[in-house]
């Protein structure tokens, strides 16, 4: 997703999805929004003016039978787990600009509108659809996707129902020659390469219209030209992109909603999703004359224990437990870190805590910890002058060549890059702080060379908060403040940090002179669950 060549006065938007509210949020969806607060974060730290849209998808007949078995109305099933999201978003540290609900009048209103834009242009028309339905995924299963009970691949616990219907249907067909052409014009579009790999050999088996309609479903936003029937939650949910990006107090018009957001930069979403959003959407967009996204990245799905995760196998990991137990940092450090986002990844508790006491607590906290304490024993308390710093320094090479190759990796979603480059600065700063012996330096009363040592590690400590906050920003801004800094890394407002970090991201701003604080602990040693 490489869009270094878009301004970065131009606006950033990116997504997560709009998460089904069947239940409250898994470790999955945390997964994929702790993602899209990184790279929002970072397009920040690089002076854009960014909207990170998240929310809930809350139509269908499955949120409409899961309500009636908690004896609760749809509305306030949705308002019950629609907050659950909100609140594990908030202990994630996630720093979202909108929360769109697809439950909203004035989503309800877009929908409609965009409906009579596909209306007009011919693309919708009234059909027979028959066929297994699987209720858990909202979606007409073909014969061969079945076992033999009927149950999908997903869901293969529950029969699929068998379904008759006068729907109104897409016509998808009529756009195959028109995304073909698309994909093949815009590489990028999907990613990574074998995500896009799967879309194509999709579509090239042809592309059947699909129903966006049902009959009989009380829990939905009813089709514009046909009050008996319900819109399809997909066609419904993938408008969520666009009502979201209605400024507040604006009339919610399609209009609007596009004057300044659109068209979206990342569409960030877990590839079991991926044909609505590669294939369905951007069809519809076409219909209705809107211009289209610029990426859609599917990632990977979360094992635990190299074992796939369920209910059935016991083996379910809570969020909000872990946020609880081991802190935000650790888990946002972890997924990115650890998981390349392009593939399936694994968590295991053990090597959750082993990674992160090794790499924040370790590495990066101690050699903080034990350098501003020689500043404070050999320098008073204030950040040394080095003097002049040959370009071969060991550490100004490191971290003057660190910039570029870490924008790159934000930029390919590569957040397990960008933390392995940072720790090797850090690194580099343990080895040769012990290397150096700066106490040795001092007791021969070379006072410069003490200066260099202690100079050149602070900053690389700096230089390595600094690259971290998108993934890590309490402990990063924690840093900060430990080397004197008044503002943190963790404002919501690219417009608030970008001027008190201008020239942050290059080597040799920390300026001798500044004060330090008397250094804290910036991470505390994680401790493993006992069984």
């Amino acid at each position: 997703m490489d869009q270094r060549s878009i301004p970065n006065s131009a606006p950033f938007t990116i997504t997560t999805p709009l998460y089904y509210v069947n239940d409250l949020p898994h470790i999955g969806s945390a997964y994929t929004t702790i993602g899209a607060d990184i790279v929002a974060r970072f397009q920040r730290l690089r002076g854009r003016e960014v909207l990170l849209v998240t929310g809930t998808d809350e139509h269908g007949q499955k949120i409409q039978r899961t309500a009636e078995g908690r004896h609760q109305t749809p509305q306030a099933h949705c308002d019950q787990i629609a907050a659950g999201y909100q609140s594990l978003w908030e202990k994630l540290d996630i720093q979202w600009d909108r929360f769109v609900r697809t439950t909203s009048p004035s989503h309800a209103q877009i929908v409609a509108e965009f409906f009579q834009r596909v209306w007009d242009q011919g693309d919708i028309y009234q059909g027979r659809q028959q066929g297994w339905y699987c209720v858990a995924c909202e979606e007409f299963k073909e014969e061969k996707d079945l076992d033999e009970s009927h149950g999908c691949a997903i869901h293969p616990n529950l029969t699929c129902e068998w379904r008759d219907e006068i729907n109104y249907f897409f016509r998808l067909s009529r756009y195959q020659t028109k995304l073909e052409a698309w994909y093949d014009e815009h590489p990028d579009f999907i990613q990574p390469v074998s995500r896009r790999n799967e879309v194509l050999s999709f579509v090239s088996q042809g592309l059947e219209d699909f129903s966006i309609s049902r009959v009989d479903l009380p829990w939905g936003i009813p089709v514009p030209a046909d009050l008996d029937q319900t819109l399809y939650v997909w066609f419904d949910a993938l408008l969520g992109y666009i009502s979201a990006l209605v400024e507040p107090g604006q009339p919610p018009t399609l209009d609007n909603a596009l004057n300044h957001w659109w068209p979206i930069n990342l569409h960030l979403i877990g590839k079991d999703i991926l044909r609505f959003h590669a294939v369905y959407w951007p069809a519809m967009l076409l219909s209705a004359g809107l211009s289209l996204p610029r990426c859609v990245f599917g990632h990977g799905f979360l094992t635990k224990d190299g074992r796939k995760m369920g209910k059935s196998l016991g083996n379910t990991l809570d969020p909000l437990a872990l946020v609880e137990r081991h802190g935000s940092e650790a888990l946002r450090y972890y997924f990115a870190k650890e998981i390349d986002w392009g593939r399936d990844g694994d968590f295991s508790e053990t090597r959750f805590v082993q990674i992160v006491n090794a790499d924040l607590a370790n590495d990066l906290g101690n050699l903080l910890n034990r350098t501003l304490k020689m500043v404070h024993k050999y320098c008073a308390g204030a950040v040394p002058d080095p003097g002049a710093l040959a370009d071969t320094h060991p550490l100004k090479s490191l971290g003057t060549a660190l910039t570029p190759d870490i924008e790159a990796a934000y930029e390919a979603l590569d957040f397990s890059g960008a933390c392995t480059s940072v720790l090797n600065l850090v690194r580099a700063g343990n080895q040769f702080i012990d290397s150096r012996a700066p106490w040795s330096l001092y007791k021969q009363g070379d006072q410069a060379g003490v200066a260099e040592v202690l100079y050149t590690v602070l900053e690389s400590v700096r230089l390595g908060a600094y690259w971290l906050s998108p993934v890590i920003p309490r402990t990063s801004s924690d840093i900060y403040r430990q080397l004197g800094y008044p503002m943190g890394l963790n404002s919501p407002s690219g417009a608030q940090v970008r001027p008190l970090l201008a020239g942050h991201e290059s080597w040799g701003i920390l300026d001798p002179g500044r004060l330090v604080l008397e250094p804290y602990p910036v991470f505390c040693r994680l401790e493993l669950q006992s069984a």
